[in-house]
């Protein structure tokens, strides 16, 4: 029986949410293909997490227990996946569309032969195959891809594509790799690694609420506000590109097509427009509330309800409201 393999992205010892949803997108793919589930996890730490993975589909689990997996490591994840690939029958490949996952993806799909398809909204099976659809012109248009027959399929799934939904699987099966690195994969080591720091707010990609600030806040200062609401409720802070490319808030923290996908259950958006661009990153939270004194910003015809007004002068009163509500 074919396998389905799904890459494991984890990071602090334990899997990250899009993992458990790339799972979850497998078991329907295989409830059609009829494929086993296998998950990939490289680096140490997935004997904790085995029976997490096995709830949420993985029937297997590829192990790869050596620090020179772990991180941003690339060439030794392509040879420990095209070992698997090798010697085995694998269906295809569903990962993260990051930037790590992709590096170490496309390299695969050159060594084994596949054809890759990024940064896909969902993905189904037609024929047999699977195909992955891809929101293009900022989620305006839907193309729908797939791997030429008779090639490795290779999908990337955005952080939130699907929902995490568990199965009614048991531990999976652990299968421990063996790899022999190759010369090249050898030549380069990480001897360090800077941690980015975010303070304890909660990573945008995971939060369940989101407050967003964009070229409205008409200064970096903005930010300060943003992330005084934020701490308020919890939440994590996001900007769009307009304010990042302003240096008013770090990239990493950019909403849109070009920056992070999210998808949390509020998103407050401060003085965002609502380009195409900044919705392609955030129309599928469950609740979004836009506070901006142009009534006709484009953002208010998908908000569930929104405040027309100045920000400097919403955003202090619910903070204040807030506060008192909760008794601060």
């Amino acid at each position: 029986m074919s396998e389905l393999l799904v890459l494991i992205d984890h990071g602090a010892g334990k899997p990250r949410k899009v993992s458990l949803q790339l799972l979850t997108a497998a078991r329907r793919l295989a409830a059609e293909t009829g494929d086993t589930i296998a998950a990939v996890w490289l680096g140490p730490g997935a004997g904790d997490h085995a029976e997490t993975l096995g709830r949420f589909g993985a029937q297997k689990l590829y192990h790869w227990d050596s620090e020179d997996a772990h991180g941003y490591v690339t060439l030794p994840q392509v040879e420990a996946l095209q070992k698997i690939v090798e010697d085995g029958d694998v269906a295809g490949i569903l990962f993260a569309s990051t930037n790590h996952t992709k590096d170490v993806a496309s390299r695969l799909a050159i060594r084994c032969d596949g054809g890759i398809i990024t940064d896909c909204s969902d993905v189904e099976v037609e024929g047999g195959r699977i195909l992955g659809t891809k929101e293009v012109f900022g989620g305006d248009m839907i193309s729908k891809a797939k791997v030429a027959e008779g090639k490795l399929q290779l999908f990337g799934l955005n952080t939130n594509a699907v929902a995490a939904e568990e199965g009614d699987g048991g531990a999976p099966e652990v299968v421990s790799l063996d790899v022999s690195l190759s010369e090249d994969a050898t030549k380069t080591k990480v001897v360090s690694v800077e941690k980015q720091v975010s303070g304890e707010r909660p990573d945008i990609a995971e939060a369940a609420t989101v407050v967003a600030g964009g070229r409205g806040l008409g200064e970096e200062e903005g930010f300060r506000l943003m992330e005084e609401l934020a701490d308020t409720i919890g939440a994590g802070v996001g900007a769009s590109r307009a304010a990042t490319d302003a240096g008013w808030y770090p990239h990493r923290f950019q909403i849109g097509q070009t920056g992070r996908t999210i998808s949390p259950s509020l998103y407050i958006g401060c003085g965002i427009s609502g380009a195409i661009q900044h919705r392609a990153g955030m129309q599928t939270a469950q609740n979004i509330v836009p506070i901006n004194k142009d009534p006709d910003a484009p953002i208010f015809s998908i908000a569930d309800f929104g405040v027309v007004g100045d920000l400097y002068k919403v955003v202090p009163a619910l903070i204040e409201e807030i506060k008192k509500r909760k008794g601060d």
